[in-house]
């Protein structure tokens, strides 16, 4: 395991990261020994770090949940991170791709929490009651860390990879439609490049909301109400340049559409 010294390093590292939207090296190959609980503890001191100057944290978001995802990137567990007010965009968004680093785009569902949910043994059924309701979801991927070569301690260090979400219009509680069914039609500058169906995450999107649950228990916390829970792609990421621009077609859940600048 590292040092707290290590720890607080690479947090400061990933941290400069994000001001200066660079790259640093991966931390499995400069530290092969590092675990996954060194990965939270440094992206843990970053979250605090963030808080401490002012933003406020609203939702989590979850990865690696797909089968498309883990083969995209030879990672085979899910991983967590957090998302912040300032990363929360609506369908029409201009997104300066300046900001971010290695950007890619995800498609997803994100729920919305209408009361708490807790581990450790929350099941599907209890994470469809306590989710108030569903969005469409474009994730934002922005890496700071070498692309070629990453494990799950490099992806988790650097908040899961999160950069942004851009929200669809159209909302829906679970007892409204088969969330399982719902698609994703990824399109780039008027071409599909990407199409999927949400059972692609687990099953069930909502599944990784039950297993996030679970996971926090095991540190003395829990989901709360009002918290934004991104769910996981069902579509491989596509990248995006300048000038591109993005729209993502959830059929009975209307749709997104966003340029990169």
């Amino acid at each position: 395991m590292l040092t707290p010294e290590q720890i607080r390093q690479i947090a400061d590292e990933l941290a400069e990261a994000g001001r200066t939207h660079g790259v640093i090296p991966r931390i499995s190959a400069r530290y092969p020994d590092a675990t996954v609980e060194d990965s939270y503890a440094i992206q843990g001191l970053w979250r605090d770090a963030n808080l401490a100057a002012g933003r406020r944290l609203v939702g989590r978001k979850i990865g690696l949940t797909s089968k498309a995802m883990q083969q995209a990137t030879g990672i085979t567990e899910p991983d967590y991170g957090v998302m912040f007010d300032d990363t929360v965009h609506r369908s029409g968004v201009q997104i300066p791709v300046d900001h971010f680093s290695n950007v890619r785009i995800e498609v997803e569902l994100a729920f919305v929490l209408g009361e708490p949910l807790e581990g450790p043994d929350a099941t599907l059924e209890d994470a469809l009651a306590a989710i108030d309701h569903a969005v469409p979801a474009l994730e934002v991927l922005n890496s700071h860390i070498e692309m070629e070569g990453r494990t799950i301690v490099d992806t988790i260090s650097d908040n899961a990879a999160y950069g942004a979400m851009v929200l669809g219009d159209v909302q829906r509680r679970p007892d409204e439609i088969d969330l399982r069914w719902v698609p994703g039609v990824l399109a780039r500058n008027g071409e599909i490049e990407e199409t999927g169906v949400a059972a692609g995450v687990l099953g069930h999107p909502a599944t990784g909301v039950a297993w996030l649950a679970n996971k926090f228990h095991q540190h003395g916390a829990r989901l709360e109400a009002g918290e934004i829970i991104l769910a996981g792609s069902f579509t491989r990421p596509m990248w995006v340049s300048r000038g591109d621009v993005v729209h993502c077609d959830y059929r009975e859940m209307g749709s997104i559409t966003c340029s990169f600048v």
